[in-house]
């Protein structure tokens, strides 16, 4: 196991679906400690790290400890034959460092673990090596104090480290909730009852000075007693956790609450004076909230956010007086949230609070560069994509304060821990940390460690401790797992649903609605799917199917457009099958271009350069997908190769997404075609049966194709139904009219073409109540966003929500796919069995029928 701490670690770990058993244990010593000011106790595990730049030995594994702080490094000799195997992913390894008085040379136990399969392979080369490998059936093994082989003896004895976890979760139980209140002269809005007990629980976590979970105090000393750590400082309380109410049940009003709770503690019965120089609200375009520097007396001026809709900017001006404001400085609470969500925020702002009872400033855009003045505002809102943009900026605002709360909303925005804009909200500095997500898990239970990293929930925290602790044993099918990911929910994590009955929503309705392709869809679909099945099992008998992994989604991506419309696919799809020329990706450029315009609509994809998800992407004719930027500088070097597969490459095999007007006149030209595909006649029927039962009733049709968002409209309009579109491609301001618009239009009926991508979060449609989907998405949770877009608090009717699914296709085996997340998910919070992610094992699962 690795720690992932700096850019240049190498730190490669097999993939999440591929399950390792402990195979021993070897001891080796950590050297030159005397350079290092890394510092550890006996018993203490410690991080092991590849460091193949390491200009002395390219072997080299450093040792960290429990503070992430460099130790030493393993001996040379150790090194050489372990690092090999890390990098080829064939093991991963634990250290744990013994009681010992040794001061030059430490011994340490260095854990591997692999494969079952590998084993016999593993055990003859670590031999023929010179190491001595103690395994289960060696004396010396129960010696060991390493957290793998205590749990290896505890299913011989009966007793286990969940003993702790469960004496946590006990000391947890049977707290009950009470009401909390915030100031009147702050939140206008009536707080409901979960929402109060909400607000309780969040200002009860905040100022706890209990010791962290996990942490004793032992003869004046503080001990982690699962990594046996110990220190004479006492550890900081978890000011923090994970919000995780199900969508619509109001959580920025609860969190609104927070902040103005959080105001009228600091200032007391004292009031702040705030003259306002201003009657109206400033409307002008183009300011993005670019500070003014000026005057340097007893008054500075300072802008406040605009709550208002029509300008997403930063508007009025005030005069803040004295000292009251300055101490206010240190009371800032960071905001950080998709693009999408800005707009709900300044509406929630102008709704909930009492106008200039909150200064909110808008980090977004022309935006200032100013710390001092972000500390004169209560707070701050900025995007996951501002703050990733500022990542590597040594004078980023952002990066030298240290806030006062941190709020991530839709939190699982970070679930890849790899990702940019993830390393930059776990890099920010704050005193207390909220990470708020109606869909904590998406597509398994390691979307939970980079929240466990944002909220330094220690030692969660770090990637060595969290595998050991909770993703191999959930990896393995072990209950112990599971019990243990739902001891840390229960106690770190705030969950209601909407089931429960808390705010009295009017009801939601699901239905299938099975569609039969046509003759043509049905022949084509066929046929691809029998060359997409021929190449994936030779692919899989010639162990390259990893390799393939972008033709592969290519096959998927088609076989899904097909059963949405065929105007979705290349005219030639036919000839190229007939052909069999699929697999030569880089005989078919469209068909390359029309991947990239998928993987922009739907799951994220992260560039295999920048580890984020990229940017202006293109996609190699060896069909990898890259940042632009990222891969253009890596074909300015001599003798350009590709990073993953080394294809000779150049600036030709490059290929970007259609523009979008090209997108728009393929659309139209394919609208002006009088044939529907079965979805869309499908589609159409089923709003004209809702429209003949209510003919005021507003809809909205999901897609994860853009194209097919576009393709809507004509044959909509010609069904005699108004629509409006929002899409990826719109800001916050256009989003927010189109919004405003669906929700204010008359009487006749209106229909909602919105990107699945850029609509599910953030976002209320509550005057609609039909939903639909074109297409389902393995991904549940992006599904359940979407649909609480429309059921949440403010809907007065009974929603109604309806996935098109094309019978006998790949889309019935999504559905299966989708039950194994959600069974996941429930179990994170519940009671089950094991974990379930989503990797190749599924796209095997997709291609197998």
């Amino acid at each position: 196991m690795f720690f992932q701490i700096d850019d240049d670690d190498h730190s490669s770990q097999p993939s999440q679906s591929q399950t390792h058993h402990l195979l021993g244990f070897i001891i080796a010593n950590i050297v030159g400690t005397r350079y290092y000011p890394g510092f550890i106790s006996g018993r203490e595990m410690v991080g092991l790290v590849r460091e193949p730049l390491n200009p002395y030995d390219s072997n080299a594994i450093k040792v960290l400890n429990t503070q992430t702080i460099q130790v030493g490094h393993i001996e040379r000799s150790v090194a050489a034959v372990l690092a090999p195997l890390i990098d080829s992913n064939d093991i991963v390894v634990e250290g744990i460092v013994p009681n010992s008085r040794s001061k030059g040379k430490i011994p340490c136990q260095v854990h591997i673990f692999a494969a079952v399969y590998a084993f016999p392979t593993l055990k003859e080369l670590i031999l023929s090596s010179g190491l001595q490998l103690i395994s289960d059936s060696d004396a010396a093994f129960t010696m060991s104090e390493s957290m793998a082989v205590k749990e290896t003896r505890a299913e011989k004895r009966g007793r286990s480290v969940d003993d702790i976890f469960k004496l946590v979760d006990e000391t947890n139980m049977n707290r009950g909730f009470e009401d909390l209140v915030p100031s009147k002269s702050v939140i206008k809005t009536e707080l409901l009852k979960h929402q109060k007990e909400g607000l309780w629980w969040l200002v009860r976590r905040e100022n706890s000075g209990e010791l962290p979970l996990f942490w004793e105090e032992r003869d004046g000393n503080y001990v982690n007693v699962l990594t046996n750590y110990k220190t004479n400082a006492k550890p900081e309380p978890l000011r923090g956790g994970i919000l995780a109410d199900d969508m619509g049940l109001g959580k920025t009003l609860t969190l609104l609450s927070l902040i103005a709770f959080d105001k009228e503690q600091s200032i007391g019965n004292t009031s702040r004076e705030v003259r306002d120089e201003g009657s109206s609200l400033s409307n002008k375009k183009g300011k993005r909230g670019r500070a003014s520097n000026e005057g340097s007396g007893s008054q500075k001026r300072r802008k406040i956010m605009n709550h208002s809709l029509d300008d997403v900017s930063i508007g009025k001006e005030v005069s803040v007086a004295d000292k009251c404001s300055i101490d206010m400085k240190t009371k800032t609470t960071l905001v950080v949230c998709p693009t999408s969500v800005l707009s709900t925020w300044i509406s929630q702002l102008e709704e909930h609070t009492k106008r200039g009872s909150l200064k909110a400033y808008l980090y977004y855009g022309n935006r200032t560069r100013d710390a001092d003045e972000l500390k004169m505002h209560d707070l701050v809102l900025t995007t996951y994509a501002t703050l990733s943009s500022e990542e590597n900026l040594s004078d980023s605002p952002l990066k030298k304060l240290e806030w006062w709360r941190i709020i991530l909303d839709e939190a699982h925005t970070i679930k890849n821990v790899n990702a940019q804009q993830s390393k930059a909200a776990i890099k920010l500095n704050a005193k207390r940390r909220w990470a708020v997500t109606g869909t904590p898990i998406q597509n398994g239970s390691y979307d939970l460690f980079s929240i466990m990293a944002f909220l330094k929930f220690e030692p969660f925290s770090i990637k060595n401790y969290w595998r050991s602790l909770v993703q191999r044993p959930l990896n393995q099918g072990m209950e112990k797992g599971l019990s243990r990911l739902q001891v840390l929910m229960a106690t770190i994590s705030l969950r209601r649903t909407k089931d429960k009955g808390l705010v009295g929503l009017p009801s939601k309705t699901l239905e299938t609605h099975y569609v039969e392709l046509s003759l043509e869809e049905r022949e084509l679909y066929d046929l691809l799917k029998a060359e997409s099945k021929r190449l994936m099992m030779g692919y899989i008998n010639n162990g390259s199917l990893v390799n393939h992994y972008s033709c592969v989604l290519s096959m998927i991506l088609r076989l899904r457009q097909i059963c949405t419309d065929l105007a979705l696919c290349p005219s030639d799809l036919k000839s190229v099958l007939s052909s069999a020329n699929i697999e030569d990706v880089s005989n078919n450029p469209e068909l390359l271009k029309s991947l990239i315009e998928v993987l922009q609509d739907g799951e994220d994809f992260d560039c295999p350069i920048c580890i984020s998800p990229p940017t202006n992407i293109v996609i190699t004719s060896c069909a990898h997908i890259y940042c632009r930027d990222c891969i253009l500088r890596t074909l300015q070097c001599s003798n350009p190769r590709c990073p993953l597969c080394r294809h000779p490459l150049s600036e030709s095999d490059l290929y970007s997404a259609p523009s979008e007007s090209s997108k728009t006149a393929d659309a139209e030209l394919s609208s002006s075609e009088p044939k529907l595909s079965s979805k869309v006649s499908a589609l159409i029927k089923l709003l004209i049966d809702s429209r003949d039962q209510n003919p005021t009733t507003k809809s909205v049709v999901f897609s994860q194709f853009r194209m097919m968002i576009l393709l809507l409209e004509e044959p909509l309009k010609a069904a005699g139904f108004k629509t409006l579109r929002l899409d990826g491609n719109m800001n916050a301001t256009q989003r927010a009219y189109v919004i405003e618009q669906f929700r204010v239009s008359g009487k006749e009926p209106v229909v909602m073409l919105a990107s699945l991508k850029a609509s599910s979060t953030g976002i209320n449609l509550t005057a609609a109540s039909r939903v639909y989907f074109m297409e389902p998405w393995w991904n549940p949770a992006v599904e359940e966003q979407a649909m609480d877009r429309v059921h949440r608090i403010g809907q007065k009717e009974d929603v109604k929500v309806v996935r098109l699914v094309a019978r006998n296709s790949i889309e019935e085996r999504i559905l299966m796919l989708q039950e194994k997340k959600k069974k996941l998910a429930r179990e994170a919070f519940g009671k089950g069995s094991k974990d379930v992610g989503m990797g190749m094992e599924d796209v095997r699962f997709l291609l197998s029928q």
